[in-house]
């Protein structure tokens, strides 16, 4: 049996306005304790909710008591995969059943309390479309969890302009219609705030509570550092250049047949008017192949415009995104 869970009460026949979405992965023993702390939560939150919990192809009993919870009560609804593909994928799965105006996205290893749900609330109600959860007492070990983590969040916060305490917190709640325009690849998960900001949504963030992971282990490790800065490479340039790639490996495409073309005009200068033997200077190595990887910059940047104009283009995708229009007559007669 999962925990006690309370009946379903009337407010549960109609649309959620709060969708808890939750990935989860080996979690059997947390499962129970989960599952009493999303009651509670939700009662006392006092609005209409729902909870969709992704499994990410555990191979403990997880989803049986999974199953089993969500034939007893309607509130829950679980997605399987078919096999483990991460938590960005679980989170995009999770995303796409939620049917409510507000996502709060949390882990389901009981680090995050559900009680701080209302905290998360408090802010949206307030206007913004995503608040971040900052674990202000992060129970965790310093070394290898605390310090690469506040590294990696003030590099993310300068690069990408969104400044968090903390990506990494998975307590976050997002206005539904902000999500529409974000779409999640590879392990993009943690930086939905600074790729909703690319269109325009409002960021801010509230601490919240912190506890010790009491069950089963953690997933993740030291080794993700290099995973989160390839990440934030590719986040940093869909947002700044991601319509205007010429600009970018153009830039340096010109960068490096510029210092080719100085190199061998220096060459140049040294054969003609001094008589020195040039043919075997490391120098003009250097000068074509700068000359040579310029041109080739150059051409991915021609390249690149071309494959983001089929992008937009065959989708009928727009460059913008329009929060609202006041008094809109575009359908009025002529």
């Amino acid at each position: 049996m999962v925990g006690h869970v309370q009946k379903p009460t009337a407010t549960q026949g109609v649309r959620p306005r709060i969708s808890i979405v939750i990935p989860l992965y080996n979690e059997e023993d947390s499962i129970p304790h989960l599952v009493e702390a999303l009651d509670a939560a939700i009662a006392n939150c006092g609005e209409p909710t729902e909870v969709i919990i992704v499994d990410d192809g555990s191979r403990d009993r997880s989803f049986a008591l999974l199953k089993e919870l969500a034939e007893r009560d309607p509130r829950f609804t679980i997605v399987r995969f078919r096999r483990n593909f991460g938590q960005t994928a679980a989170f995009a799965a999770g995303f796409a059943q939620a049917r409510g105006e507000v996502v709060i996205t949390m882990d389901a290893d009981l680090q995050n309390d559900p009680m701080d749900i209302p905290l998360l609330m408090a802010k949206i109600d307030e206007g913004y479309d995503i608040v971040s959860g900052w674990r202000k007492n992060r129970q965790d070990r310093w070394l290898d969890r605390k310090l690469p983590s506040m590294l990696a969040n003030r590099l993310i916060s300068n690069v990408t302009d969104v400044r968090l305490h903390d990506y990494g917190c998975s307590l976050k709640a997002y206005r539904t219609e902000v999500l529409q325009h974000v779409r999640l690849y590879g392990e993009l998960h943690r930086f939905i705030p600074a790729l909703a900001s690319q269109v325009g949504a409002t960021v801010t963030e509230v601490p919240v509570n912190h506890r010790a992971r009491k069950y089963g282990s953690s997933k993740y490790g030291i080794s993700r550092t290099i995973r989160v800065m390839l990440d934030l490479i590719n986040v940093w340039f869909l947002g700044a250049y991601s319509t205007r790639p010429i600009h970018v490996f153009g830039t340096l495409g010109l960068g490096s047949m510029a210092l080719g073309i100085l190199a061998g005009l220096y060459l140049t200068a040294l054969k003609i008017f001094l008589g020195a033997s040039i043919g075997n200077r490391p120098l003009l190595l250097l000068a074509v192949l700068l000359v040579v990887i310029g041109v080739q910059l150059v051409t991915m940047g021609l390249l690149a415009e071309m494959i983001t104009r089929t992008y937009y283009e065959s989708q009928n995708k727009p460059i913008y995104v329009v929060r609202e229009i006041v008094n809109n007559h575009s359908d009025d007669a002529l």
